[in-house]
């Protein structure tokens, strides 16, 4: 028997996640969590084979839970509505044994759980073309100006950073904001953020 944690903070959906799962021979849900800290805390008490983990609810999201949870033994399945790259690829490095969409059909996630805990890793594959298709245009020179500038950093500070001139930092600005086909600085924090191209 397979058994089953929950992590979903919109309860129609956590309920109707548990009552499908529960409908499957080979698993049991033992555990229903509303937000990532319960989540941790259940998977550490009752020690199922997986933990089916929505990405954004209250406190600790469905990726901080994971990571905390990397190690433990327990698979990791990430549920989500959003199709995010940055999201992902934290995912990836959270150790994640599979990470679907939520507009998959229900029959599918069954099917994943059972992959899984064969031990292959079950991807979206819309995020598969996401990570794969999409480099990021800046060069090393443009990821330094906006990451400082995700630092909060002013033009004249990150000039002095760099060693160079205001006006180049300001060139580099408008080069950076042309590449991403955004209109402003936090646009373009906000995409590589999403993207997960920052370091």
């Amino acid at each position: 028997m397979i058994k089953i944690v929950i992590a979903e903070d919109q309860q129609m959906l956590l309920g109707a996640f548990g009552s499908l799962l529960n409908l499957e021979d080979d698993m049991e849900v033992v555990g229903k969590a509303s937000n990532g800290e319960e989540a941790v805390s259940l998977v550490k008490k009752l020690q199922p084979d997986v933990c089916i983990m929505d990405i954004e609810m209250p406190g600790k999201s469905g990726l901080e839970a994971a990571e905390e949870l990397k190690g433990l033994g327990c698979k990791v399945i990430i549920l989500t509505t959003f199709a995010r790259t940055g999201y992902f690829q934290r995912a990836i490095k959270a150790g994640v044994s599979g990470y679907l969409l939520k507009d998959s059909p229900s029959e599918e996630l069954a099917n994943s759980i059972r992959s899984v805990m064969s031990g292959r890793r079950i991807y979206a594959p819309e995020l598969m073309d996401d990570v794969y298709g999409e480099e990021n245009p800046l060069t090393d020179r443009e990821k330094e100006v906006l990451e400082l500038v995700a630092d909060g950093k002013n033009t004249k500070e990150i000039a002095e950073e760099l060693s160079i001139k205001t006006g180049t930092v300001r060139n580099y600005i408008s080069i950076i904001l042309d590449k991403l086909e955004v209109k402003n600085r936090i646009e373009a924090i906000t995409q590589s953020k999403e993207k997960g191209w920052f370091k």
